[in-house]
């Protein structure tokens, strides 16, 4: 299923609704390669909101991983968050 569809989002809704509780603690993970101004541009979008934000380079160092622990409020503000960084950044994998 594509990741930019709403049908996608839609589902991603639905399943986050069934097995969390909100507000809850999410972990956005990221798969880019290694550029550092698109890393910069994860890292400004989820800039003053208390996130955690771990890299970690693949061990040839052409792709990094992004994962991101943060509070959120609902499912929908989670998916907000992934369709913002996915028009955002050209190339970016979201886990």
């Amino acid at each position: 299923m594509n990741p930019n569809t709403e049908e996608f989002y839609n589902k991603l809704e639905q399943r986050l609704q069934e097995t969390s509780n909100w507000p809850s603690e999410y972990i956005f993970k990221f798969i880019l390669p290694t550029d550092q101004s698109k890393i910069k541009k994860i890292s400004d979008i989820f800039n003053h909101t208390g996130a955690v934000i771990k890299t970690k380079k693949s061990s040839k160092g052409k792709y990094t991983s992004v994962s991101i622990r943060l509070n959120m409020e609902t499912p929908n503000a989670v998916i907000e968050k992934y369709k913002t960084v996915g028009y955002q950044i050209e190339g970016v994998i979201s886990l």
